[in-house]
């Protein structure tokens, strides 16, 4: 599996580089910066650099150059960060640093801003990241790499309880009788690569051979007492959402084959690990993948990272990331579900919720809440909402298509560690370049309500 991190020109699949790019590159300052990615959107190219101190990286800096397709505008976006004079050359070794970490798989050095020289350990199961001071060989920061869903979710479209309208559905252990035949939907099944997995362009589901859905006349029609319907719905839910994206005229958003699996976690959660580039479902409760919002949402973090480098680095990324994915699971679902006070189309998930929300409508989260920049409190599901709201407000000013359009748009210009007021900004800049001042003063206005300047 390809690392985004590592792509480069010569080496970045299916990606033709523009002329401008081109440019765009040779204008940029190189020392102490190299050549990460090269991002197309509508309106501009994005050329994106990693800064550098004696050939290694240093960490949470950046620096990107967006040129406008129309002028040839070229805007910078600085984020390199002073690190000074630093010994480049480790007191301690690279095993040395892989001791303080279980299951160590890869250990780097990188600087990190006013610490000095560390090596980045990376656990073998690519979840966890260490920084291992170079010099003392002390530990001197650990974290999880992955992004969290509390839910679980995948395919009927969106989900058993919008599509039949009955909120008193519960899971029954995966048994056929616990949801009505009428549930079911049949769909086609794109972009196969005819091997007999699931396995195409755009998604393929990974695992153990054996526990993996295969037929030789590419026929999966199962039922959700088989673990084999999540597979397809995962698959499935992937694949749509990135022909609509393609829809909507752009080509170089998480255009590859996305991994997912639905194998291996038993709680009930969901995740998108970055450094794998893998979505893993849950099967805790409703099993995460039978409910397709939960799919669309836990693929609105690998969006954000194709777009963005390195993503999500500070609360505020965070909770802008768990928002959107909860907002772009409301998009996928708008064009099959039934906005009503029995199933809101704001209710998220609300088949996966019938595990753990007792209220009704159950939803794991909605976008329409009252939050405001004000009512904070540093978790990212609960902050995320009052990103939703502001971009569920869009959504019902402009619809879907239009609103996915500025929203994509403008996550091409967001820092790895933007803010709200940023990436408002950003979401209004690209509304005014789309479609006008008029249309622009309406996305500010959403942010506005929500108290975002």
């Amino acid at each position: 599996m390809r690392s985004r991190r590592l792509v480069a020109v010569a080496c970045t699949a299916g990606v033709a580089l523009s002329l401008l790019a081109i440019n765009a590159q040779a204008a940029a300052p190189k020392e102490g910066l190299r050549l990460l990615t090269v991002r197309d959107s509508l309106l501009a190219t994005h050329t994106w650099y990693e800064q550098t101190y004696d050939g290694k990286p240093v960490l949470g800096a950046y620096y990107v150059e967006h040129v406008d397709k129309a002028t040839g505008v070229k805007t910078v976006d600085d984020g390199r960060i002073a690190v000074g004079t630093i010994d480049a050359t480790p007191a301690v070794t690279a095993d040395h640093a892989k001791r303080k970490v279980a299951a160590p798989q890869d250990a780097k050095l990188s600087v990190l801003p006013g610490t000095g020289l560390v090596y980045e350990v990376i656990s073998g199961d690519t979840t966890e990241r260490t920084l291992v001071h170079a010099e003392t060989g002390a530990v001197v920061h650990s974290e999880s790499l992955l992004v969290h869903a509390d839910g679980t979710g995948k395919v009927f479209s969106p989900n058993p309880v919008s599509s039949q309208q009955n909120q008193n559905l519960v899971d029954g252990n995966d048994e056929d009788s616990a949801v009505p035949s009428a549930a079911y939907r049949s769909v086609t099944l794109s972009d196969l690569d005819g091997s007999g997995y699931l396995k195409g362009t755009y998604a393929q589901i990974t695992g153990t051979k054996n526990k993996l859905a295969f037929s030789s006349t590419n026929d999966f029609s199962y039922t959700r007492s088989n673990d084999l319907f999540e597979q397809v719905s995962a698959y499935w839910g992937v694949t749509e959402s990135q022909k609509y994206i393609q829809s909507l005229g752009f080509t170089n958003v998480n255009n590859e084959q996305q991994d997912i699996t639905t194998l291996g976690l038993t709680a009930d959660n969901s995740n998108y690990n970055p450094r794998k580039d893998l979505i893993t479902f849950g099967t805790g409760g409703v099993d995460d993948a039978e409910d397709v919002e939960v799919v669309w949402h836990e693929l609105g973090h690998a969006i954000q990272d194709a777009q963005v480098p390195g993503y999500g680095t500070n609360v505020e990324s965070r909770s802008i990331g768990e928002g959107f994915g909860d907002w772009w699971a409301l998009i996928m679902s708008a064009a099959d579900s039934q906005d009503t006070a029995t199933t809101p189309l704001a209710c998220i998930a609300d088949w996966d919720a019938v595990s753990y929300a007792p209220g009704t409508p159950h939803c794991l989260r909605r976008t329409d809440t009252e939050l405001k920049y004000a009512d904070r409190n540093g978790s990212v599901h609960h902050d995320g909402q009052i990103w939703s709201r502001a971009l569920f407000d869009v959504f019902k000013a402009f619809g879907r298509d239009k609103a996915a359009k500025i929203v994509l748009e403008s996550q091409f210009s967001y820092a790895p560690s933007t803010t709200f007021s940023a990436a408002a900004a950003a979401t209004v800049a690209a509304a005014k370049k789309l479609y006008g001042d008029a249309d622009a003063a309406v996305v500010q206005a959403a942010f506005t309500a929500r108290g975002i300047s």
